[in-house]
């Protein structure tokens, strides 16, 4: 029954519902990119004290993580519906921690790293590939649940089969730079 369904090609309108929502996606990767380019430099100040959220934002990447492997593990085990779950919670997951994360950077002084010797080199290894790879994956991630949205499995498996480990390091490397800078907040 599963292998029928990814099998099964996709109809017509599926392909046009994947197109517009590849839009979107385009659309909201650029928005993204742009605000997070902008919030180094811009500064808001709207009265409130922001600085509780950076524990949040390492909470809400570590929570997408765990969904991320427990999506991983139901679908080895061909349970889809919870592995669709688990997917959907790590996407609401990344997706609080985005809001959450420009909100802070457009309205808090940036704290910078204070450490020495090869604990600096690593903490800017983890912080450069990780900021990198989050601005990199965004997209791929939204195309790669097009692709399942729209019911079309095996191109879905395909892209997420390198997706996945992307988005998994991207999530991990996070709360790790968090536990970095923590000292210096």
């Amino acid at each position: 029954m599963l292998q029928e369904l990814i099998d099964k090609p996709a109809g017509e309108e599926n392909r046009l519902l994947e197109k517009r929502l590849n839009i979107i996606a385009y659309i909201v990767s650029v928005v993204v990119l742009l605000l997070v380019g902008l919030m180094r430099r811009v500064k808001i100040d709207v009265g409130i004290d922001f600085s509780f959220l950076p524990p949040l934002h390492a909470t809400l990447n570590a929570v997408a993580a765990v969904f991320l492997l427990l999506a991983y593990y139901f679908i080895r085990n061909k349970k889809v519906e919870a592995h669709r779950r688990s997917i959907y919670a790590a996407l609401a997951c990344s997706a609080l921690f985005l809001l959450s994360y420009v909100l802070y950077h457009f309205t808090t002084p940036e704290t910078r790293y204070g450490g020495e010797g090869a604990m600096r080199y690593i903490y800017f290894f983890f912080l450069i590939t990780h900021v990198v790879l989050a601005g990199v994956i965004l997209p791929f991630i939204l195309l790669t649940f097009n692709r399942a949205f729209t019911g079309q499995y095996a191109r879905h498996r395909k892209m997420a089969r390198w997706v996945f480990p992307l988005w998994l390091y991207v999530a991990i490397t996070g709360p790790i730079c968090y536990l970095m800078l923590k000292p210096y907040y």
